[in-house]
């Protein structure tokens, strides 16, 4: 189980680094502004049942 996960900016390129709630369920969305670019990404986690997370951006 890991406490973080990355995903790709789709604007900038970035790679970012976020927290994962694992308490918050398997299947997670929210909004978030990149913190390079500032422009809004959906964000995107799944954990799988070992609760390592696969996370990925959309544009908002």
């Amino acid at each position: 189980m890991h406490d973080e996960a990355t995903y790709i900016c789709d604007n900038c390129g970035e790679e970012i680094v976020i927290p994962v709630d694992v308490a918050a369920g398997h299947s997670q969305s929210y909004v978030e502004d990149c913190p390079v670019c500032c422009h809004p990404q959906v964000i995107h986690i799944e954990l799988d049942d070992e609760g390592d997370a696969n996370a990925w951006g959309e544009a908002e």
